[in-house]
Formats: structure tokens, C-alpha cells, sequence
């Protein structure tokens, strides 16, 4: 799957109905789709989004923040801005 591929406009998470972001060539080899907002990343297999809710995995705080580096560093329009940490806070 490539950045500017059409069918990322509309694939969305099946947990919280909203957009996923690319993570392009990921360690362990393939690409795979992230939600920023639940912190769970959807392998792509074959070319095909794995998009069951049993699909996804809870990443780390450190591959959270990894991920947010690289969406940012690629330009993604949509990505999620980091902002000051509060304490209690569950959002992205």
C-alpha cells in the first residue's frame, strides 16, 4: 500500500470509526495502519488491512511516540500533534 493510495481516505479503525494513519515498512517487515487515538496498529498483510478488532495490538508509549515522529516527519496532513502531557490524560 503507498501513501497516496485513495482506499486510505476511507479505510477506518474498527474500534473508534476514525482515520488510520500509514506506517510504511515497519521492523518485522510489512506495512501496517495506525490509530493514533486508541494507540493500536493494524498489520497489512498481502496488501490487505487486517481490520478486525482482534487484529489490532496495544503498542508502547515508546512506539506511540516512534510513530508520531515518523508520521510527522512524512508529512501526513493528518497526523496527530503532540501536545503537553496532562496528567490523566488518555487522549493522543
Amino acid at each position: 500500500m503507498n501513501p497516496d493510495d485513495p482506499l486510505l481516505r476511507i479505510l477506518a479503525c474498527p474500534l473508534d470509526k476514525g482515520p488510520l494513519h500509514l506506517l510504511a515498512e515497519e521492523p518485522g517487515g510489512g506495512d501496517a495502519l495506525y490509530n493514533p487515538r486508541l494507540r493500536r496498529r493494524y498489520p497489512i498483510v498481502d496488501g490487505i488491512p487486517q481490520l478486525l478488532p482482534s487484529s489490532g495490538e496495544q503498542v508502547t508509549e515508546e512506539e506511540h511516540e516512534e510513530f508520531l515522529s515518523r508520521l510527522s516527519a512524512d508529512g501526513d496532513p493528518g497526523a496527530p500533534r503532540r501536545g503537553p502531557r496532562t496528567p490523566g490524560a488518555t487522549g493522543a
